[in-house]
């Protein structure tokens, strides 16, 4: 385990899910005998049972002992009709347990806390992360506290109560929330599941890569959107692409294409300015689009880097266009986005047109049906309506 930070190098039982020195500052990366995984990787994934995200578990930090029973991954790739240039693939991690890509993350976080003999599991999240891990501890025998902000989505707060975990409304956003399952975490030894603080997230949630490239016969896209809030989606989506180019599985990386909602820009600014993760200003996040609603992204620096060192760029898209996206996203391919998902499909359409000989991947995060709410109050559904007929 390395610090992307102050570049510290630890062994796995030296340390929890954190550096200790630099903390809420640093990032630790997983780092494998990539080398040794190469000898016979893709057989002995192509020889599993199943197409889930456990496949891949000769390059995850936990055995199948320990997995939940939910069948997690394994999401459907549609090729997208479209009217412009190149070929257009939406990965939909919407068909998950929970509904998201968060639980990729949340059944590693549970298998790991089982693996550990832990008795509570607890995150901050706007909703997915925290339906998620609700979802996966379900009758694990583990207690699930989830500190959500006051502002999360309806649908989203109702989901965690219906799987059984204790729900902390927290005043303010992800950020208030967020400090405030830190400071439980620490003060009672739970374990924290959050983004940003628990390293060990990004990989479950990079098996999303390989399912990617695995489903396009272990060819890699030329370009992969992907909704940036905290940062983690957008980080794991480098670190698996990177890893099967570590092991010689594929011979070059996608260009990252990390899309923000106009109103929670962050990572956008931070990339633009070009003075590292750490110097922008937090600013007050306002958008619609609450997953990805975030004023300070706890994964900065492994969003970053996820961008820049795959020759990628940032772009924002307003909550007009992210609500649109929905609208299109839905009626052209049958695919349902939560605005924080569609946020990709509207970056997308936002960069540019692709070239001919281009192939682009966007990844859907969330189900639509996690925030109805915000669709519905959003107008577009209205604006969209046709006249009716009149049949003779």
């Amino acid at each position: 385990m390395r610090c992307l930070h102050c570049d510290a190098i630890y062994l796995p039982d030296q340390v929890s899910y954190y550096c200790p020195s630099c903390e809420l500052d640093g990032a630790l990366d997983l780092v494998y005998d990539y080398a040794e995984l190469s000898r016979g990787f893709v057989q002995g994934v192509q020889s599993s049972d199943y197409f889930d995200m456990w496949r891949y578990t000769s390059v995850l930090p936990t055995s199948l002992e320990f997995t939940p029973h939910l069948h997690t991954g394994g999401s459907p790739l549609y090729k997208l009709k479209h009217s412009g240039p190149g070929r257009v693939f939406i990965k939909d991690d919407s068909r998950n347990p929970s509904g998201s890509l968060k639980d990729r993350a949340s059944a590693l976080a549970v298998a790991l806390a089982a693996e550990m003999g832990v008795k509570t599991i607890a995150a901050a999240s706007t909703g997915n992360a925290a339906a998620a891990l609700a979802c996966m501890s379900a009758g694990s025998g583990i207690r699930c506290v989830i500190f959500a902000p006051t502002s999360a989505a309806r649908e989203k707060l109702a989901q965690i109560r219906a799987y059984g975990a204790e729900v902390v409304e927290v005043e303010g956003g992800y950020d208030e929330a967020f400090a405030a399952c830190h400071a439980a975490c620490k003060e009672h030894g739970w374990y924290n599941r959050s983004t940003g603080i628990n390293s060990y997230m990004s990989e479950g949630k990079k098996t999303v890569a390989f399912e990617i490239c695995e489903q396009m016969q272990w060819r890699v896209p030329d370009r992969i959107f992907v909704p940036v809030g905290n940062g983690c989606i957008v980080g794991a989506v480098y670190k698996g692409f990177h890893e099967l180019m570590l092991m010689g599985i594929t011979e070059r990386m996608p260009k990252i294409m990390g899309v923000q909602a106009s109103g929670s820009d962050f990572m956008y600014r931070a990339w633009k300015a070009g003075d590292g993760p750490h110097a922008p200003q937090a600013l007050p996040s306002a958008t619609s689009a609450s997953s990805i609603s975030v004023a300070l992204p706890r994964d900065r620096i492994k969003a970053l880097r996820a961008v820049e060192a795959s020759g990628g760029e940032y772009v924002v898209v307003n909550d007009a266009q992210i609500f649109q996206a929905i609208l299109d996203l839905a009626r052209s391919g049958g695919v349902f986005a939560e605005p924080g998902a569609a946020a990709a499909y509207a970056g997308l359409r936002q960069w540019g047109a692709l070239q001919p000989d281009e192939t682009a991947v966007v990844l859907v995060t969330g189900s639509g049906l996690k925030d109805i709410g915000g669709l519905l109050g959003s107008g577009v559904l209205d604006a969209a309506k046709s006249p009716l007929r009149q049949h003779a």
